[in-house]
């Protein structure tokens, strides 16, 4: 048996990167793709050291497996993670649910048939909004990540220290763990950092001590407005060094600015979100996974003006980058006066395919000019 606020996710693949990707935690994904598991699974895919989603629901999960990569099939993977699952159920009927009623709390049972009884416990359990679900999801001590895509595509293990030494890191940055996707990682490795990873916990002032040539802001679950430390944390090394944000990163960031944040209907999931870069009015395929968004001063989300809009903070002035086609949301801001960039969605996956991995380059380059 499971509890966990139900949405939906859009994508037809990458089953196994959303069941181990951190910003679930808390959460039923339901897939509207009417067949999952076709491709099994493989250890290479997963995105962190273990399955997050308390829950699955699918129309139908493949009984057979068809790619040479796969190891395990899609039953036997969440059978082994634990991971409490239900098929069968008429998937595009609850999808058209919580897009009209709104993300609900939902429990899943194999256990206690009685129907009365789970709406309590689903009606008992606790509401994402306020809740520190990044203390859950965070590495417990600090680390060096090495690993790129290339040695990822050779599935080989990290690379060694000698390895390490031979890409020529240009950048040390650290990354704050907020619920960090493996792909973010070894994104910034591919564009030559030197990757630190600190618990979401870490003060300004160990990051200081670190002195590194920038600083990023990971991925993770659940409210921004749950985890006030980090928020502090960043507010006090704002201006300070290149900063790059992504989804909960991107959050985050937004309240250190004095920003708000609010929850959405029913989220963004999914890996066919469109959304539109303003300043090139270029359309981005993007890869999204969040509940909450970033509020702009003076507008509303829905309707919001498609031109550039720029508003000041204490460090000076922002410009949003970026929209969602969908809803009109935020999805990207830049500093204007001090080196700072954050985006919703995820640059590192690949739906569109690379519609937006530029934007990795974009933080080298800031991260180069603080340096001239």
């Amino acid at each position: 048996e499971t509890v966990g606020e139900v949405v939906f996710n859009t994508a037809m693949t990458g089953y196994q990167e959303i069941l181990t990707d951190p910003s679930y935690k808390g959460q039923i994904v339901l897939m509207t793709s009417p067949q999952i598991g076709n491709y099994g699974v493989t250890p290479h895919d997963d995105e962190s050291r273990r399955v997050w989603a308390e829950g699955y629901i699918v129309r139908e999960a493949s009984k057979r497996m068809s790619n040479w990569r796969g190891r395990q099939s899609f039953e036997e993977y969440l059978i082994h993670h634990n991971i409490v699952s239900i098929q069968g159920i008429d998937t595009r009927a609850l999808t058209n649910h919580i897009r009209e009623k709104g993300s609900q709390v939902g429990v899943i049972s194999h256990v206690n048939l009685d129907g009365a009884s789970l709406r309590g416990k689903a009606q008992a359990s606790p509401s994402l909004v306020g809740r520190d679900l990044v203390a859950e999801v965070t590495c417990s001590s600090p680390y060096l990540w090495t690993q790129g895509t290339t040695s990822l595509r050779a599935e080989t293990k990290k690379a060694s220290s000698s390895e390490q030494m031979s890409r020529g890191f240009m950048f040390k940055v650290v990354v704050m763990d907020f619920g960090v996707k493996h792909n973010i990682l070894r994104s910034l490795v591919d564009v030559g950092c030197q990757v630190h990873v600190v618990p979401a916990s870490t003060s300004a002032e160990d990051i200081r001590h670190l002195e590194p040539d920038g600083l990023f802001l990971s991925n993770g679950p659940g409210d921004p407005e749950g985890v006030p430390y980090a928020v502090n944390t960043v507010k006090a090394l704002l201006g300070w060094k290149p900063i790059f944000g992504i989804c909960l990163g991107h959050q985050i960031l937004g309240l250190a600015l004095g920003l708000k944040t609010h929850k959405l209907p029913f989220g963004h999931h999914g890996a066919n979100h469109p959304v539109m870069d303003l300043r090139t009015r270029k359309i981005e395929i993007t890869s999204q996974n969040h509940n909450f968004a970033v509020g702009l001063p003076h507008e509303e989300t829905k309707g919001a003006a498609w031109g550039v809009q720029r508003f000041d903070t204490k460090i000076g002035q922002m410009e949003v980058t970026h929209r969602s086609l969908n809803d009109g949301c935020c999805e990207g801001m830049v500093g204007l006066e001090s080196p700072i960039l954050s985006v919703q969605y995820h640059p590192e996956a690949s739906p569109g395919p690379h519609d937006s991995s530029y934007l990795f380059q974009q933080f080298i380059d800031m991260m180069k000019g603080q340096k001239t």
